[in-house]
C-alpha cells in the first residue's frame, strides 16, 4: 500500500474495543470507512486487544493489496494488538497489504462518528493522518 493507505489502515486500527476499553474506546466499535470510501473495516475484540478486519473493499483497493500480499484483502486483519494508552487513544500494529509490511500507529476517537489514525513509516518520517467515518447500521 501507499503511505496514504498506511494512514487509512492506522485509522482503522482504532475501531475495535476490548474488555479493558474505556467509554471512549466503546465509541470505536462498529464499521468505519476511509476518506475515499474504498475500504470498510469492522472493529472487533481480539482477545484482550482490539482489531480491525476488512469487511468490504472496492476493486482498486483489492488490486493494490495484491501487489504486496497474496492474501485476500477482504477478511484480513489489518489492525492488530491495539490497546488503550489513554482515554480515547489506542496504539497497535497495522498491516499494509500492498507492501507486505507492518507498522505501529495510533488512533484517536474524535467523536462517535469520527476517528483519526496516524502513522509514520520510519523514525517519525513520512507521517500521515486521516479521518475515518462511521458507517451507519
Amino acid at each position: 500500500m501507499t503511505l496514504a493507505r498506511i494512514t487509512i489502515a492506522l485509522t482503522l486500527l482504532f475501531t475495535a474495543s476490548t474488555s479493558t476499553a474505556t467509554a471512549a474506546g466503546n465509541k470505536s466499535q462498529g464499521v468505519w470507512k476511509n476518506p475515499s470510501g474504498s475500504v470498510h473495516v469492522r472493529a472487533e475484540p481480539c482477545g484482550k486487544f482490539m482489531c480491525g478486519v476488512v469487511v468490504w473493499a472496492n476493486d482498486k483497493a483489492i488490486a493494490d493489496a495484491k501487489k504486496g500480499s497474496n492474501k485476500p484483502l477482504v477478511g484480513s486483519s489489518l489492525f492488530r494488538d491495539f490497546k488503550v494508552v489513554k482515554d480515547g487513544v489506542w496504539r497497535g500494529r497495522v498491516f499494509v497489504p500492498d507492501i507486505g509490511k507492518t507498522f505501529s500507529g495510533t488512533i484517536t476517537v474524535l467523536d462517535e462518528n469520527r476517528l483519526e489514525g496516524k502513522g509514520c513509516l520510519l523514525g517519525g518520517i513520512g507521517c500521515r493522518s486521516q479521518i475515518w467515518t462511521r458507517i451507519s447500521a
